[in-house]
């Protein structure tokens, strides 16, 4: 797995005891926890794509998840303005606090599974794609309709994806012809259809939602500001 990086690991200041906070988020930007690094478990964590830690502790290298099974699997390093932080966005499996909760700063009566305990807007995109990698991981012939289409493969995946792309063309034909708040939530509905299969079939192949979002943030990256050549000549006299 390719692990997003842009800066240099050499640019990360460290402490006194060669430590640099790192703070975990999730796929829908909960905070999953704070802890430590030093220079080898920063460089094991963007070799492995496995968030391992400093433990302060034990004094050595903590792979998170390596007893509990809960790993964290690194998408996105970054570092503060400072160099002396580091975010980390995972892909969390199961519950990172020891409490079994989700976050080190959940409530402790947060189930396990709630990676947030009310996902609203878009976070709950990434909600609903830790949900679906955990039907990927349960995938059989004989399961719920998503671990069936997970087992049915690519094909019948994508044949949803074009049946559900069909059924939001006929219901915006209808907004069109005879909008009714009926109508309108039918087409809102067949969207939702068509986003979550979307979602399925970029899960199946390893893929993100974010993937996507990161493509069109490129296409519609905003020109440098435009300056006058003359403002510029008239500053410097």
């Amino acid at each position: 797995m390719t692990i997003a990086i842009a800066f240099d690991p050499s640019a990360v200041t460290f402490d006194a005891h060669g430590l640099v906070p790192c703070i975990v988020q999730d796929s829908s930007g909960e905070v999953r926890m704070l802890a430590y690094m030093n220079a080898e478990s920063l460089a094991r964590t963007i070799e492995t794509a496995k968030v391992t830690f400093y433990s302060r502790s034990r004094k050595s290298l903590w792979l998170k998840g390596e007893t509990s099974g809960h790993f964290l699997h690194a998408e996105d390093v970054r570092l503060d303005c400072d160099g002396d932080a580091i975010l980390v966005r995972a892909r969390c499996e199961g519950p990172t606090c020891h409490r079994n909760v989700p976050s080190c700063f959940s409530r402790d009566d947060e189930p396990a599974k709630a990676l947030v305990p009310n996902p609203h807007g878009l976070a709950f995109l990434g909600r609903l794609e830790d949900l679906l990698r955990e039907k990927q991981a349960n995938k059989s012939a004989t399961g719920s309709y998503t671990e069936r289409l997970f087992f049915q493969g690519t094909d019948r995946i994508a044949k949803k994806v074009v049946e559900e792309a069909g059924e939001v063309v006929i219901a915006a034909k209808n907004v069109e012809r005879n909008e009714t708040p009926e109508v309108r939530a039918d087409f809102v509905g067949e969207a939702a259809d068509l986003l979550f299969h979307l979602e399925l079939l970029l899960v199946h192949h390893g893929a993100r939602l974010a993937d996507a979002v990161s493509v069109l943030e490129s296409r519609h990256a905003l020109p440098p500001p435009h300056r006058d050549k003359r403002e510029d000549a008239s500053n410097e006299r």
